[in-house]
């Protein structure tokens, strides 16, 4: 299990604090698992699973990695068996560690092992918004049209009722929203739509053709239809605002790493005198 993490990251102390705190949890991940614990700002020296010698900062890159934490839970070959973008609820993150302690990578998909698994007190319904887009979905972009965010979601998710009830609430997230066409859809649904690329498809089909493992999952398209970033674990409204930003602004085009930019937008706040909560 190697954790990919950095200072002042409230996901990454919640994953500390919340998550191994369970006995469950950490009596599993000892049991099961060995743990390697990396800086994504480090320059510790780290031997990958291919035998080159790199730093951990270098290695977070080479990897891609945009959330803290991250964590990728790799087979006695050194394969990625599971990777988790970004923080997960304790009864996800419990799940994650039965999935890949059982072996269950070559069976089934993780998201299918979580469906299976994990029962969760909430709305039956997906929740409505008025700024989602309504059928006919011709997702395609139109030149100077605006880029695309596409939410994926299911009913009976905690998760999602939170997004819609506490992000989704807020002025800076409803600011950012406004800058995209938005389009949400249930995880198994039906719903047929064009994709971007201009394909007829289902939503189910399309959600399993990107490999959307997780709900609620928002990726997000540039202006010309292509996937730039997308958001799989949960986020609170301050790092929603910013995954928003960071396509609609163009950021990504010059900053590869979203850490940065995020980091770089908190000083921005900062500096103008606004207040800065990455939890609340």
């Amino acid at each position: 299990m190697v954790y990919f993490g950095q200072d002042g990251c409230p996901y990454c102390i919640r994953l500390m604090e919340v998550n191994f705190r369970q006995a469950a949890i950490a009596d599993k991940a000892r049991r099961h698992f060995v743990a390697l614990a990396l800086n994504i700002w480090g320059d510790r020296e780290v031997t990958w699973v291919d035998g080159k010698v790199t730093s951990e900062k270098r290695l977070a890159a080479q990897l891609k990695v945009q959330f803290t934490p991250t964590l990728l839970f790799l087979d006695e070959r050194g394969g990625v068996a599971l990777r988790l973008n970004g923080y997960y609820p304790p009864h996800h993150f419990e799940a994650a560690l039965d999935y890949v302690a059982a072996r269950l990578e070559s069976k089934m998909g993780f998201n299918e092992y979580l469906k299976q698994q994990v029962r969760e007190a909430a709305s039956e319904k997906l929740n409505p918004q008025p700024f989602f887009m309504a059928a006919p979905f011709d997702l395609r972009r139109a030149p100077g049209g605006k880029p695309l965010a596409v939410l994926f979601e299911t009913p009976h998710c905690a998760g999602c009722d939170e997004l819609h009830a506490v992000a989704f609430q807020r002025k800076e997230v409803l600011a950012q929203l406004a800058k995209f066409d938005v389009a949400r859809f249930a995880l198994s649904g039906n719903d047929p739509l064009t994709a971007p690329d201009g394909k007829n498809i289902s939503a189910a089909a399309w959600a399993r053709a990107l490999d959307v493992g997780y709900v609620p999952t928002l990726v997000l398209f540039d202006r010309r239809g292509r996937e730039v970033f997308r958001t799989e674990a949960y986020l609170r409204p301050f790092h929603v605002a910013g995954a928003l930003e960071y396509v609609s602004s163009g950021a990504y085009l010059r900053e590869p790493s979203f850490q940065r930019f995020l980091q770089a937008k908190a000083e921005r706040m900062r500096s103008r005198g606004e207040s800065v909560d990455l939890w609340n």
